[in-house]
């Protein structure tokens, strides 16, 4: 094997010590494209733009950072030297991809220059958190355009974020969801309080973050507090000081102005019970990811990513923006102790890896395309059956690599040992497990999910064993989202596969342009299974999309614990049954093989989770587990 699978990344954006949520998220960013195996670096700014343009101050203050700085930083750029601008860009010519991190519009002409600069030879995506500010100012609109129309890809963190971005121009919108880059470090016991409830709205304060609205409702609520955490920005900052200065507000708000460093936060936040965004409009936000990482129920506004993050009722409370009467009844739903305990109980510890592994991918995906090798499909339009089809711009992709293609890494079948299996069962969180070691003795780009990695890695060795003829060239389609590690593996390898991202329950071999006999591969490998549903409808386009000793790869969930989701015994028979029907040979089941080591899952979950009253006991299934299966059509 070679030692590199990597893709030598720039990202540019603000770092320590700048604070703020950008910041700390262009920083995370570099950590876990580095941990992922690319060659990273962070090129920042020793001036961002002037202190005309940001009232309050810029960087960290006494320097302690927010997160922990990425070692391989430059500060290079400044706002006033636009020969800074040109010659960063001229250094980067040789990098294969470099990541704008969108700030404000004032930078823009910085960023176009330095792109300018660098050429045609490098990808550009621009990562945007908001696509125009909150308060926006003339020519915002006009120097977005301008940028979009440099780039090759643009990730926003929401739908109207991407409706945003394509209504400027944007050429190819990405929409990831914001991955966690939260400051402050381990949770804190929390420290009851037998008085009134304790709020708490922590960041900067600005007219959209609606402070002053919650002010008012709590005018009609006297059994709440309210702790306001964070730097006064301007006439807003000066207007909640205003207003918590009420005397009908006298000893119920209390106004802690500056910035939060970081070693605050968790204390912070133990002393409180709920957690406010009371916001009039928003994009995404970190604050209900730090608020549940520390055990608080959210009382938010239905705008941005807020209504997907908060459960109403149930770990929070959601209200329509601005709507006052809706507000104060919250805030008298949360003034009762009880019903506040309730909530607080309810909040679940986000999960702080599985999300940076989705994003690494969308980004990896979008930073080693050739010729836009990630296609965005509708199946209510079939958008991309207008186009070339899949299999010409799969050739097509193949064709550009080969011509810009460095060593990447090489992994022969051998490399692989023979408990890898084209087919096989996984019941036992260490099988997983072992999968995730090995990809990574392999060199293989990381992958957090253990059962994602233990699903591709079959998946891998069937195609390097059956189907690779030495030179990558297999046409292969990748149905199985981001979160699975296959297609950032293939490319590797050195294959080019195309990526489908396809809304709806409809494979999107259906929706798109494909020629019978014309595909080497299909995957399908999403880490909770494809639906009984999905199954039969993927194998019967499969039987005519695959060329003959094409592939199918797919994982489905099998067991008996839940019947609307997993599938029984009999229902894999089924599926392999209708498979052989149609002209695809399971590959490695010998004599029954599959079925036996079904039998061998069962038996092993069953002796490490011990005889369960009124279990089962016929050994036909494990209880819950997910099947690989690999088909070679005839």
């Amino acid at each position: 094997m070679s030692e590199s699978a990597s893709l030598r990344l720039a990202v540019v954006g603000p770092t320590h010590p700048y604070k703020g949520g950008v910041a700390s998220h262009t920083t995370e960013l570099c950590h876990e494209l580095a941990e992922a195996g690319h060659d990273v670096t962070l090129v920042s700014w020793s001036s961002l733009y002037p202190s005309l343009l940001y009232p309050g101050e810029q960087a960290v203050p006494d320097g302690a950072p927010d997160v922990v700085p990425f070692p391989r930083t430059e500060h290079t750029l400044s706002w006033a030297r636009p020969d800074t601008w040109l010659r960063t860009g001229c250094r980067l010519r040789d990098v294969d991809a470099i990541i704008v991190v969108h700030v404000i519009p004032p930078v823009v002409p910085a960023h176009l220059a330095l792109l300018r600069a660098a050429g045609a030879g490098p990808r550009t995506i621009v990562i945007t958190h908001n696509v125009l500010p909150h308060e926006p100012r003339p020519g915002d609109r006009r120097l977005m355009q301008a940028l979009f129309a440099r780039v090759d890809s643009v990730v926003v963190h929401s739908d109207a974020q991407a409706r945003l971005a394509t209504e400027l121009g944007a050429p190819h919108v990405r929409e990831l969801d914001l991955p966690p880059h939260l400051p402050g470090g381990d949770p804190e016991p929390h420290v009851g309080s037998s008085g009134p409830t304790r709020l708490l709205s922590l960041g900067i304060v600005r007219d959209y973050k609606g402070i002053d609205l919650l002010l008012d409702a709590m005018l009609d609520v006297p059994d709440v507090r309210l702790t306001i955490a964070g730097e006064m920005w301007g006439h807003s900052g000066r207007r909640v000081k205003e207003l918590a200065a009420d005397p009908r507000l006298a000893d119920r708000v209390e106004v802690h102005g500056g910035y939060v460093p970081a070693d605050r936060i968790a204390p912070l936040l133990a002393r409180h019970d709920a957690m406010t965004l009371t916001y009039r409009s928003a994009t995404a936000s970190q604050n209900v990811l730090l608020a549940r990482r520390h055990g608080l129920p959210v009382l938010a506004s239905r705008v941005g990513t807020f209504a997907s993050q908060v459960r109403d009722g149930v770990d929070g409370l959601l209200v329509p923006p601005g709507d006052r009467d809706a507000l104060v009844e919250a805030l008298r739903r949360l003034s009762d102790p009880a019903y506040a305990g309730r909530l607080r109980s309810a909040v679940r510890p986000p999960d702080l890896s599985g999300p940076w592994a989705h994003y690494v991918g969308g980004i990896e995906a979008l930073a080693s395309a050739e010729s836009g090798a990630l296609l965005d499909v509708e199946p209510e339009t079939g958008a991309a059956a207008e186009s070339e089809g899949v299999v010409q711009r799969a050739r097509d992709l193949v064709t550009a690599a080969r011509l810009r293609r460095r060593a990447r890494l090489t992994l022969r079948p051998s490399d692989l040992p023979e408990w890898v299996r084209a087919s096989d069962v996984l019941a036992l969180d260490s099988d997983a497990l072992d999968a995730q070691a090995l990809a990574r003795q392999l060199r293989l780009p990381r992958a957090s999910d253990a059962v994602a990695a233990w699903a591709a890695l079959g998946a891998l060795a069937a195609v390097l064993r059956i189907r690779d003829d030495g030179r990558h060239g297999a046409v292969v389609v990748d149905e199985s989202g981001t979160a699975s590690p296959f297609s950032r593996w293939l490319r590797a390898l050195g294959f080019e596969p195309v990526e489908l991202e396809v809304t709806g329950r409809r494979t999107s071999v259906e929706v798109l342009d494909v020629d019978t006999a014309s595909l080497d591969v299909i995957a399908r490998l999403h880490p909770g299974g494809c639906t009984a549903e999905d199954v039969d409808h993927t194998v019967s386009q499969a039987s005519w999309a695959l060329r003959s000793g094409g592939l199918l790869l797919l994982t489905l969930p099998i067991g008996e614990d839940d019947p609307e989701w997993a599938v029984t015994p009999a229902g894999i028979r089924g599926v392999l049954a209708r498979a052989d029907d149609l002209g695809l040979v399971l590959v490695g089941d010998v004599d029954g093989d599959i079925t036996e080591r079904i039998r061998q899952a069962a038996a092993s979950a069953r002796e490490l989770r011990g005889t369960q009253p009124g279990g089962r006991s016929d050994g036909a299934s494990p209880a819950y587990g997910i099947l690989r299966l690999t088909f070679r059509r005839r």
